[in-house]
């Protein structure tokens, strides 16, 4: 098993507002994707959509200001059953975010990718909780030709 491990300081913000943009559909529509459904509870399911394509998650846990986690229900074949962490934690004027997209089946070509995309909307999650505006897509950075998400 493979996984994507990402570490981003969001300064001057507070866990609260951290968490409010992991699981609220206003919050990770104004960072990931506009186009964003679903509700914020255990068990319910987040679709995120990406033009043709995206990934629907379903809410594993939910720990006010300190964890969030999903599973990938469905989307592209490498990521059903994998899972995806938030953890949250405050150092001084830092909120930090520790960000795990785990159990990939092997290192394919397009967890390359992915692990590079979450980079860019981690930073959007960044920029949205410093300066009050992200880079959802379809406002985000561009990589490669698997912009349309399979």
């Amino acid at each position: 098993m493979a996984d994507i491990l990402h570490k981003v300081g969001i300064k001057s913000s507070s866990l609260n507002a951290a968490y409010e943009a992991l699981t609220t559909r206003e919050g990770l529509s104004a960072w990931w994707t506009s186009n964003t459904q679903g509700e914020s509870k255990v068990g319910g399911v987040f679709q995120f959509r990406f033009g043709a394509g995206g990934f629907d998650m379903k809410v594993l846990e939910l720990h006010p200001a300190r964890r969030v986690l999903w599973q990938v229900v469905d989307g592209p074949a490498e990521w059903i059953g994998t899972k995806i962490s938030w953890d949250l934690r405050q150092e001084g004027d830092w909120t930090i975010i520790l960000f795990k997209h785990q159990g990939w089946k092997e290192p394919v070509e397009f967890m390359h990718h992915c692990s590079t995309k979450w980079g860019v909307f981690l930073l959007s999650l960044k920029s949205l909780l410093e300066t009050g505006k992200g880079a959802p897509w379809p406002n985000d950075i561009k990589l490669d030709s698997w912009e349309q998400y399979r």
